[in-house]
């Protein structure tokens, strides 16, 4: 059996860093383990240092269950360095290499439109961009 995996960020600002993922990648806030109703319910189980809060981290998981599940943690220091791993978002692959490539596009723009960035176009392959606090990903197409 394969072992299942999260994925991580560092953030200075969980809760607009999980906005746009939630864009991104159609994720959900996931609920709280079991028995508990809430995440505040959840995290006082916990003893917080004085400051801290449940909204310091945020907690994002696909509503069908197949992707991994993206933690979102706060932390004091900005991001300083290139990341040496990378989400890729991926369009569905079927079409011609223009019909592919206008989908890339497109869901570049609208990641844009939702606080993203592109950094680079790498024409009818793939496009490099940046989420808000500046962690890299790409937009691709899926095997078709």
């Amino acid at each position: 059996m394969a072992a299942r995996i999260d994925l991580t960020l560092d953030s200075t600002d969980t809760q607009s860093l999980a906005a746009f993922w939630k864009t991104a990648l159609g994720y959900v806030d996931e609920p709280p383990p079991a028995p508990f109703r809430t995440r505040e319910e959840w995290s006082a189980q916990f003893e917080l240092p004085e400051g801290d809060s449940v909204d310091d981290g945020a907690w994002l998981c696909d509503p069908d269950g197949a992707g991994p599940r993206l933690c979102i943690l706060k932390v004091p220091e900005p991001k300083t360095a290139k990341n040496r791993l990378h989400i890729d978002v991926r369009v569905p692959g079927h079409g011609s290499p223009d019909e592919r490539w206008a989908r890339i596009e497109a869901e570049s723009e609208r990641l844009v439109r939702a606080g993203g960035a592109t950094l680079e176009k790498f024409v009818g392959h793939h496009v490099l961009m940046a989420d808000p606090e500046g962690n890299e990903f790409c937009v691709c197409a899926a095997s078709a």
